[in-house]
């Protein structure tokens, strides 16, 4: 008779994909001609990498590791907590309070075969701006 498991196997982004997905969300900032800070954590929402471009918003580095860890810990993109707070007021007023939540664009998920291994983040131009990078970052490791 064995003993019985206490814990669950959990996958997480790896080093290489962590930093080719930095990589190439700042290869799309430069052609944008933007500045960015991004940030790659692992599933629970732990920094697994981090690149800054020289120039970049300082300010910038906080929220970008913000923007990875609040799409990590809910599983969704960052952009849709305006839609999601508009309809409660509760929460929105609730949210406002909690450290690290970012309720606007540039944070996504990163999912493989339907399964959370992490979450990117992106700041240092528009929500649009950062998300698009973001994305070019999930792109370049196969994912969407």
């Amino acid at each position: 008779m064995g003993h019985p498991t206490h814990s669950v196997a959990q996958r997480a982004i790896g080093a290489d994909a962590a930093a080719a997905a930095l990589q190439a969300a700042v290869a799309h900032a430069a052609t944008q001609g933007i500045r960015i800070n991004v940030a790659v954590t692992d599933a629970s929402g732990v920094l697994a990498g981090f690149l800054r471009m020289p120039g970049a918003f300082l300010h910038s580095v906080e929220i970008a590791i913000d923007k990875a860890y609040t799409a990590a810990s809910f599983g969704f993109p960052t952009s849709q907590w305006m839609s999601i707070l508009a309809q409660d007021k509760s929460l929105r007023i609730g949210l406002s309070e909690r450290p690290r939540l970012v309720i606007f664009g540039g944070g996504l998920p990163i999912r493989e075969d339907g399964v959370l291994i992490g979450g990117i983040g992106v700041s240092g131009g528009s929500a649009e701006q950062d998300e698009a990078c973001a994305r070019a970052g999930l792109a370049a490791i196969g994912l969407s």
